[in-house]
């Protein structure tokens, strides 16, 4: 074991809550959000760090590609069921 440098202060791991969250950050976050799941940890790193473009953009896509899938799976039903 090796000696601890008093003299030192301990190194602590922050490799992801000091910095600017990245483009996965902001998918899951955008998700989570959608869902309502979004962890108060993750809150406060993408209040902190995150600028709010990135995150108004992944909200749009996320909407518009919801709207579609939604409309594509009414529009399959109901051809299905030949109306």
């Amino acid at each position: 074991m090796k000696p601890q440098n008093i003299s030192e202060p301990p190194v602590e791991n922050h490799d992801t809550d000091d910095s600017k969250p990245s483009f996965w950050h902001i998918v899951i976050s955008t998700l989570a959000a959608a869902f309502g799941v979004q962890s108060n940890k993750n809150r406060e790193r993408d209040f902190k760090h995150g600028h709010i473009g990135p995150y108004i953009a992944a909200g749009i896509i996320f909407t518009l590609l919801f709207i579609a899938v939604v409309a594509t799976i009414v529009t399959t039903v109901l051809k299905a069921k030949g109306l």
